[in-house]
C-alpha cells in the first residue's frame, strides 16, 4: 500500500506540474488510491463532507473576503501613508515601509497575496520614482507579502491547527517570532541593497512639522489602525476566536471602507464579493478532495509505514529536521501553502513525534517552509502575483527575489527548524 501512496502523491504532483487545477489533481489521486489500493470511496466521501461542516474552517471564507475588502477599500493606503511620514527622509526607508506595511496588511487579512494586492498599486510606483529599480521594489513587495502567512491570524495555521488537531492560537503564536524576525531581516537587507540605488529623498522635516504632520495623518489612519488592534487583541485576549475574529474584520472593513475611505462602492463590493467567493469555492473543494485522500491515507497506516521507512534510513534527529526542511521546501515550490499542509503534515506529524518535535514547533516549521515555496519558483503565486501587478517580467524580478530569501528568509527556516524557543517561547506565555 506504502507504494501506490506513493503512486497517488507521484500523480499529483505531476498533475500539479501540467497546470491541472488543484481539484482535479487530487481527483486523480483518489482515483489512483480507489482503483489501485482497493479503498472505497463511499464512507470517506460522507466522511470528508461532515469535516467541512466544522466552524473554524468558517475562517478562511471569511478572512479571504476581508482581504480582498481591504484591497478596495483604501484602509492599507491610509495605513501607508501614516508610516511613511516617519521614514520617508531615510535611504531605504521606503523599502522599510513596504516590509512593514505588508506583514501589517497580512496580519488583519491572513492571507499573503492581500499585501501585493493593496501594497503593490501603491509603493511600486512610489519607490521606483524615488530610484529604487523597478523589479526590485517588486520582488521587495512580493517577498514581504509572505509573512501574512506566518504573522497571525494564518489561514494556514488555521488549517494546520485544524487538520492535526492542534490548539490554532498556539500556532499562531508559533509563527509570530520567525514572522517578526523575517520582517527585521528585510529591513536589514534592504537597507543594505539600498546603498547601491541612487536615491530621492524626501527632505528632512523639522521636528514640529514632522509632528503635526504625523499627527494629521495619524488621525486619518486611525480607523485603519484601530482594525488590527481589534482583531489580534480580540484573539490573544481570548474575546474572540480566529472564526469570530475573521467575522469582525469582515463586518469592520465594510464601513471604515464606505464611509471613512470612501474605496468601498455597491461596485466595488459586488467585485470583491466575486472575486472572493471564487476562491473560496476552489479552496473548499480543494480542502475536500485533499481531506479524504489524507484519511485513506491514515486509514491504510501510510504514515506509520513512513516513519518506520525512514527510520530504517537514520535515526539522527539533525539529519531528519535537515531532511524534513528539504522535503518542504520542495513541497512548497510546486503547491500552495494549504495544499502543502493538508497534505504533507498528517503525514510528517507522526514522524515529527517520534523524535522528540512539539506539534506547534512543528507548525511553526511548515509555516515558514510553505510560505517561502509562495515566492520561490516554479509554484511562486505570490511573486507571480507582484510581476503582474509590478508590470515587469518575472525573469527581472526572480534575481533579487533570491537575494532576499537566501540572505533573510534561508536562515530564519533552519533557525525555526533547531531553536525550538523561537517558536515555542510566545504558546508557552500564553500558557500552552
Amino acid at each position: 500500500m506504502l507504494e501506490v501512496a506513493f503512486l497517488a502523491i507521484g500523480v499529483l504532483v505531476l498533475t500539479l506540474t501540467l497546470g491541472v487545477p488543484l481539484p482535479f489533481c487530487f481527483g486523480a489521486g483518489l482515483m489512483v488510491m480507489s482503483l489501485l489500493g482497493g479503498v472505497t470511496m463511499k464512507g470517506n466521501m460522507l466522511w470528508g463532507f461532515g469535516q467541512l461542516a466544522n466552524p473554524v474552517l468558517l475562517a478562511i471564507p471569511l478572512f479571504v473576503l476581508a482581504g480582498t475588502l481591504m484591497s478596495q477599500s483604501g484602509i492599507a493606503a491610509a495605513l501607508l501613508r501614516f508610516v511613511n511620514v516617519f521614514v520617508g527622509h531615510v535611504r531605504g526607508g521606503l523599502g522599510v515601509v513596504a516590509s512593514v506595511s505588508c506583514a501589517i496588511i497580512g496580519a488583519i487579512s491572513g492571507s499573503g497575496l492581500t499585501g501585493v494586492a493593496a501594497i503593490g498599486p501603491l509603493l511600486i510606483p512610489e519607490m521606483e520614482r524615488q530610484g529604487y529599480p523597478r523589479a526590485y521594489a517588486t520582488a521587495l513587495i512580493a517577498n514581504s507579502s509572505v509573512l501574512g502567512l506566518l504573522i497571525p491570524p494564518s489561514v494556514t495555521m488555521i488549517v494546520y491547527g485544524w487538520v492535526t488537531d492542534t490548539s490554532i492560537l498556539a500556532c499562531f503564536l508559533a509563527t509570530l517570532g520567525p514572522g517578526l524576525l523575517i520582517t527585521f531581516n528585510f529591513a536589514v537587507v534592504n537597507l543594505v541593497m539600498s546603498r547601491r540605488f541612487d536615491l530621492k529623498l524626501d527632505a528632512k522635516p523639522a521636528l514640529p512639522d514632522l509632528a503635526r504632520e504625523a499627527g494629521k495623518r495619524g488621525m486619518f489612519a486611525l480607523p485603519a489602525l484601530l482594525m488590527p488592534v481589534l482583531i489580534l487583541g480580540g484573539i490573544y485576549g481570548g474575546i474572540l476566536t480566529p472564526t469570530e475574529a475573521a467575522a469582525v474584520a469582515v463586518i469592520y472593513a465594510v464601513p471604515v471602507g464606505v464611509l471613512v475611505y470612501r474605496g468601498l462602492n455597491l461596485r466595488t463590493l459586488l467585485e470583491a464579493g466575486k472575486e472572493a467567493g471564487t476562491a473560496i469555492g476552489a479552496i473548499m473543494l480543494m480542502i475536500l478532495f485533499s481531506l479524504i485522500l489524507s484519511q485513506m491515507f491514515v486509514l491504510e497506516a501510510v504514515p506509520q509505514k513512513l516513519v518506520a521507512s525512514v527510520f530504517e534510513l537514520t535515526q539522527d534527529r539533525t539529519t531528519l529536521l535537515i531532511l524534513v526542511n528539504l522535503l518542504l521546501f520542495v513541497v512548497g515550490m510546486i503547491v500552495n501553502d494549504v495544499t502543502a499542509i493538508i497534505l504533507v503534515a498528517p503525514l510528517l506529524l507522526p514522524l515529527m513525534n517520534a523524535i522528540g518535535v512539539d506539534p506547534v514547533h512543528f507548525a511553526a516549521i511548515m509555516g515558514v517552509n510553505t510560505a517561502m515555496g509562495g515566492v520561490t519558483p516554479p509554484y511562486a503565486s505570490i511573486l507571480y502575483m507582484g510581476a503582474r501587478v509590478g508590470k515587469v517580467k518575472v525573469t527581472d524580478v526572480i534575481p533579487p527575489a533570491l537575494v532576499l530569501i537566501v540572505f533573510a528568509y534561508v536562515p530564519v527556516v533552519f533557525l525555526t527548524a533547531f531553536w525550538s524557543d523561537l517558536a515555542l517561547f510566545l504558546p508557552r506565555l500564553f500558557g500552552y
